[in-house]
C-alpha cells in the first residue's frame, strides 16, 4: 500500500474468520474456490492497468482496492479496479490510507463513504477497511486512540458494519500504546511479510487478513483469509 503523500510507505494488515457458504452452480454470485485461507491482494493506482480476469484465472479470491487517501486524495484507478474486480468474479472492497493529522476520523471516514468505500450486503462486498501506518502523526497514544474510534463508529453508523484495521504490530504498539480497544468489533488485517503472523497487537486473538508479502506472483501486496471460501462469502454477507 503506498500513500500518495508517502511514496515509501509500504503496509501491513490483518486476517479475520470466515463466513457462510458458496453459491451453488447457477446462482448469482462469484464462482469460490474450496479452499483454506483464500489468496488475495491488495492494489492501488501504483500497479498500473490489471488484468482482473487473469488475475482470478490464477487463482486470487478477493482483493482490497484503494479508493482514498485524506481528505483530498482519490485514486484515479479505483473505479476501474473496483469494476475489474466485479466483472472477474472477485469479492473486494475498498481501503481508506488514513491521515490522522489533517482532519477528524469521523472527516475521513464521511469522504471515503462518499467515494468508495460503502458496504452492502450482496455477498460480494467486503467491509471497507483503514490503513494505519507511517507514523504517528504527532498523536499521543489516546488521541490516535480516539481518532480510530471516530472514523470505526461513523462507518459502523452508516453502514451497520466496522471497518477492517490494517496495521502492523509495531505501529499499532507504538501509535496507539498497543490499545485492546477494537479486537471485539474490528476485523484485523495484519501486515506481517514472514512465513508465519508473528505476535498480534492487543486485543485480537486471531487475524482475518494477513498481508504476508509486498510483492509475488500477484500484482501488488499478497493477501491471505483466515477461513475458507465459505467464510469470506459469509464475511462479505455480513
Amino acid at each position: 500500500m503506498r500513500p500518495f503523500f508517502q511514496v515509501l510507505a509500504l503496509s501491513t494488515l490483518s486476517l479475520s474468520l470466515g463466513v457462510a457458504g458458496a453459491p451453488a452452480p447457477g446462482e448469482d454470485g462469484p464462482t469460490l474456490v474450496k479452499r483454506a485461507d483464500p489468496e488475495g491482494i491488495d492494489v492501488s493506482h501504483w500497479q498500473g492497468a490489471l488484468n482482473w480476469n487473469t488475475i482470478k484465472s490464477e487463482g486470487v479470491t478477493f482483493a482490497y482496492i484503494k479508493a482514498t487517501e485524506g481528505t483530498t486524495f482519490i485514486d484515479p484507478n479505483f473505479s476501474s479496479n473496483y469494476v475489474g474486480a466485479t466483472n472477474a468474479g472477485l469479492i473486494r472492497g475498498a481501503y481508506h490510507f488514513a491521515h490522522p493529522d489533517t482532519s477528524s476520523g469521523a472527516t475521513q471516514a464521511n469522504y471515503f463513504l462518499a467515494h468508495g468505500g460503502g458496504w452492502s450486503g450482496d455477498g460480494i462486498t467486503l467491509p471497507g477497511a483503514i490503513d494505519l501506518e507511517g507514523g504517528c502523526y504527532g498523536l499521543t497514544h489516546a488521541q490516535m486512540v480516539t481518532w480510530i474510534k471516530d472514523f470505526s463508529n461513523t462507518y459502523h453508523t452508516k453502514t451497520t458494519r466496522y471497518p477492517a484495521i490494517y496495521t502492523t504490530t509495531s505501529w499499532w504498539t507504538s501509535c496507539t500504546g498497543n490499545s485492546a480497544s477494537f479486537g471485539t468489533t474490528n476485523p484485523l488485517w495484519i501486515a506481517h511479510w514472514a512465513s508465519s503472523i508473528g505476535t498480534l497487537p492487543a486485543g485480537w486473538s486471531f487475524t482475518t487478513f494477513w498481508q504476508y508479502a509486498d510483492s509475488g506472483p500477484h500484482p501488488g501486496d499478497q493477501d491471505k483469509f483466515n477461513g475458507d471460501a465459505a467464510g469470506l462469502k459469509r464475511m462479505a454477507l455480513g
